[in-house]
């Protein structure tokens, strides 16, 4: 038998009699059995129960009860587990003392010993029969040995004894343990049995609703869920319900849209409708969902933070800042413990976009590092060593860099982006020597290898970009990216075409949706004068992503088949994405054309 665990250590307290002596062993040695997983009770529509009043036996705490349960607890810390739990047991029989049935369980939990916690957990409810966390514990190992007659059994005579204010929250309750079962078809059944005398409870539909989701009973599902909502047309859960069953997204959308016009003031139901049209990509239409919520609760952090997301989603740039910083500045001034990481990245962006060098780097160092295991502040260290490059200077940003306190792996990033920033200096030789000892130390580091072989392309070293690469595909033969930089260097020199060919086939096997690889395919093509399928292939990869090296590939092909006033126009298209690109610049000068 397979028991799942779920339980945490917590210090556990025995006494035995009331007003005697509390045995208390240490805290790291003993585990409290958290209550099991409650059900969740829609919010305010449905009462609590009351809570258990533990009735415990009068028994004196004799000498000899007070060394056998010290006795149990010595020998469980020395990690004698039979000894200990077969003590606590006996004592436990002696005394009729619930807590005594409760720390076997426990003990029998944390030692992974499943019979004797099945066990302890009988005689645990055998002594507190009105206890619920007793409760829960029992029916879930007899629901774990699918002994569903006694589960159906004693909830039954739970629900019966109930009060009325008391059995909506069980039906609930009783619903979730047994749809833990492994058979939910069974577990439906059995719960469809539990409630009939109860179809007056709203939380009875509720329930089989779920049931009957869970079992794939998707007719059944919204039976009782409108049955539900017929009981209480105003419950935001019964609609939540009707959604969530509902056969098709559209569908779904229409139950809120109509509960909504109904109950404008249904805050849940209004909040779930904006979710849902975020899932379904309608960004403007949640927007407007989460402005009218935002109304009711204007420094409602998770409001104000879907609103800055929406805003970024659909360009509106003024309404994403404007959100994101009242979301920061709520986290800031309050104690909330929502993580602000995102939002300062975010915010960070919209500045560096507006040319705001200083914010942008200002908004990064709030990004706090909990103590240096946070790969967000990591991240954003690498992202602020950008920005200082960008807007201060590159020995500036060079020198941040190496004072970064970082992990082996995340060394390998650091110099990685400190080649790149050596690379858009124009520092390339210095970047080369740099990536060069790199992969020195680092042989079998794929990631390093691609990147020294890019750069040792450029300064022609053939011999040591191949090598390289070939290396990069033994470590991951799945890597698209070093089978198309291989080809496409073998393409571009016009040598070994066929060698090129079947590398490129390979990468466009394992990305055939890449435009890059599609553009190195289609620049092959033309080497081998198929000029007609190489227009194909460029103009695809174009399509697909207008970048500028694909529009130089296409417009050398366009000028070769004579297109030239069409060519002309896809590199004065390319031009004013990047004036000063190598590779318009060299084939415009090769073939000595003046844009």
């Amino acid at each position: 038998m397979k028991i799942s665990y779920f339980i945490v250590p917590l210090t556990l307290s025995i006494s035995i009699l009331t007003g005697c002596t509390s045995l208390t062993p240490p805290a790291d040695q003993s585990a409290n059995p958290a209550a099991a997983p409650e059900i969740e009770t829609a919010n305010a529509e449905h009462p609590t129960v009351t809570p258990y009043k533990e009735k415990l036996p009068n028994v004196d705490l004799s000498e000899e009860i007070f060394f056998k349960v010290i006795t149990a607890e010595i020998a469980f810390q020395r990690g004698d587990f039979p000894a200990a739990f077969s003590t606590t047991i006996a004592v436990a029989q002696q005394t009729r003392d619930p807590r005594l049935s409760k720390r076997a369980l426990e003990m029998a939990l944390i030692s992974k010993q499943p019979n004797q916690a099945f066990y302890a957990a009988r005689q645990w409810y055998e002594y507190a029969p009105d206890s619920e966390e007793a409760l829960q514990y029992y029916l879930g190992f007899l629901s774990l040995n699918n002994n569903w007659s006694e589960v159906k059994a004693l909830l039954a005579a739970h629900l019966e004894s109930a009060t009325p204010k008391e059995r909506g929250y069980l039906i609930l309750q009783s619903q979730r343990l047994v749809m833990r079962g492994v058979n939910k078809e069974t577990a439906f059944n059995l719960l469809e049995d539990l409630f009939k005398p109860y179809p007056e409870y709203l939380e009875t539909h509720l329930a089989l609703a779920q049931a009957a989701y869970a079992s794939k009973n998707s007719i059944r599902a919204m039976v009782e869920a409108k049955a539900a909502l017929a009981i209480k047309p105003d419950s935001q859960i019964a609609a939540l319900t009707e959604a969530q069953v509902s056969p098709s997204p559209d569908e779904a959308l229409a139950v809120l849209t109509n509960f909504l016009s109904t109950y404008p003031d249904a805050t849940e139901v209004r909040r779930a409708y904006g979710d849902m049209l975020i899932e379904q990509k309608q960004f403007g239409p949640a927007r407007i969902q989460f402005e009218i919520l935002q109304k009711g609760k204007p420094n409602d952090p998770g409001i104000l933070y879907t609103l800055g997301v929406l805003s970024l989603q659909l360009n509106d740039i003024p309404a994403a800042e404007t959100n994101l910083k009242a979301f920061v500045g709520v986290l800031e001034n309050s104690a909330e413990t929502r993580d602000p990481t995102t939002a300062y990245l975010y915010l960070s962006q919209i500045a560096d976009d507006k040319k705001d060098g200083v914010a942008a780097l200002d908004w990064l160092t709030k990004i706090q590092s909990y103590d240096g295991k946070n790969a967000a502040w990591f991240n954003a260290q690498l992202r602020r060593a950008i920005l200082m490059s960008k807007y201060e200077s590159l020995d500036a940003a060079r020198e941040f860099l190496h004072q970064l306190k970082a992990g082996p792996e995340e060394q390998i990033q650091v110099t990685q982006l400190d080649a790149e920033l050596l690379r858009n200096a124009d520092h390339e030789k210095e970047a080369l020597e740099l990536l060069q000892e790199a992969v020195t130390a680092h042989p079998d580091n794929a990631e390093l290898l691609y990147d020294y072989a890019m750069l040792a392309e450029k300064f022609d070293r053939v011999a040591d970009m191949e090598k390289a690469l070939r290396r990069v595909i033994e470590i991951n033969p799945a890597n698209q990216q070093a089978y198309n930089a291989l080809g496409y260097s073998l393409a571009d020199r016009n040598i070994r075409l066929v060698e090129a060919r079947a590398l490129l086939e390979k990468a466009l096997a394992l990305a055939p949706e890449d435009a890059f690889i599609m553009d190195s395919m289609g620049w092959l093509e033309f080497r081998e004068n198929r000029i007609a399928e190489s227009l194909a292939h460029l103009q695809q990869a174009y399509k697909k992503r207008p970048d500028v090296e694909i529009a130089v590939h296409v417009g050398e092909v366009l000028w070769t088949m004579g297109e030239q006033q069409k060519a002309i126009a896809i590199w004065k298209e390319a031009r004013t994405k990047d004036p000063k690109n190598a590779a318009l610049k060299s084939t415009l000068e090769r073939l000595k054309v003046k844009l």
